[in-house]
Parts: structure tokens; sequence; C-alpha cells
């Protein structure tokens, strides 16, 4: 048994080990009791911290979206070319994904779908957030004639934001033997070469 922490503390293990146990065995088979047997405290000593699941996965929702938003606001300070900061914009989000692998797994899961309408209501915001951060910069981008006139800055958001998540599933798929962030940004590059208009 571990000795009595700051409660602000033992929030953050039991969140911690949450996450490391989303990754492990999935959102949706993960229980208190897990993570009280990973944190080597009691499973009432959980509830004392979050009296209930659905507090437990909102504080886990909230923990993630400050880390991305902190990610992204390091990101926006790239420098003044709006595609420096849309290349740190994705690169933030591959490592965020990759230092956190139950990021995707949390997106996706059955707890966000289904079960806990708040913690879908934050990644929702969240993903509205990043998409408009990458709209922002694609727009500056298209102003600046660095992307063709046809493609909709909205479009291209999608397409970027599709790639994190496809490159995501794959990374998870594959036993992660890649680098997350090094495969990203090459394609990402290539992503960009298709965004720019004709003759370039």
């Amino acid at each position: 048994m571990l000795s009595r922490k700051p409660a602000e503390d033992r929030k953050t293990d039991i969140v911690s080990a949450l996450l490391v146990l989303a990754d492990r065995i999935g959102p949706d088979r993960l229980t208190t009791s897990d993570i009280a047997r990973e944190v080597g405290v009691t499973q009432a000593a959980i509830f004392r911290h979050f009296p209930t699941k659905a507090g437990l996965w909102s504080e886990v929702g909230e923990r993630i979206s400050n880390r991305l938003r902190h990610a992204w606001d390091i990101a926006l300070e790239a420098g003044p070319d709006p595609e420096d900061r849309l290349r740190a914009l994705v690169v933030a989000q591959l490592t965020q994904i990759e230092k956190c692998p139950a990021i995707p797994s949390i997106l996706f899961s059955r707890e966000l779908n289904v079960d806990n309408p708040d913690l879908r209501e934050t990644f929702r915001e969240l993903m509205l957030a990043f998409q408009g951060h990458l709209v922002a910069n694609l727009e500056a981008m298209r102003s600046a004639g660095k992307i063709r006139r046809d493609l909709l800055p909205a479009d291209g958001a999608v397409f970027l934001i599709s790639l994190v998540q496809g490159l995501a599933i794959r990374w998870g798929l594959g036993a992660r033997s890649f680098s997350l962030v090094e495969e990203g940004s090459r394609l990402l590059d290539r992503q960009l070469r298709l965004f720019q208009p004709e003759g370039e």
C-alpha cells in the first residue's frame, strides 16, 4: 500500500494509471478495480477521489483536453508563417498521441460514444478546436497563394485530421513499429504538396 499523498497528487496517479490501462487493456474493459490495483490503493480509495466512474472519465477528458490545448498553443507560436504553424499543429497532435497512446482508443470507445455524454462533449469541442486551428492556417496559406484556390480550407482540415487519425490507427495496429511523428511528418509533406497550386 502506498503512503498517503495529497489529494491532487493521488488524483493524478489515478488518472495516469487509467491512461496506462486504457492503452493496455482497452477503455471499455477497464474497471475501477484494475485502476486501484495499478495505483496500489483500495477500490474505495478511488471512489473517495472520484465518486462515480463517469466523474473519473470526465476528469480524464479534461486532462487530455488541457494537455492537447497546451501543445497546440505552443505550436501556434511556431512563427509568422501559417505553413510552419500548420506543420507544428499536426506534429504536436502526433507527439501527444505517441506520448499517450490511449488517446485514440478513448476517442473511439463505447465509453465515449454511448455511456458518458460529458466526455463525448469534451472531445467534440476538442476536435472542433483543432479543426478550427487547421482551417485558420489553411485560410492564411490560401490567401498567400500557398494552396490551390479550389481547395476549401475546411476540406483541407478534414484531410489533415483524417491523416492523423488514420496514421494513429495504423501505428496502433502495427504494434508501434515506426515513429508516429516521423511517418506523420513525411506524409504531411506529401499531403501539402497535393494542396499546392498546379505547376508548383
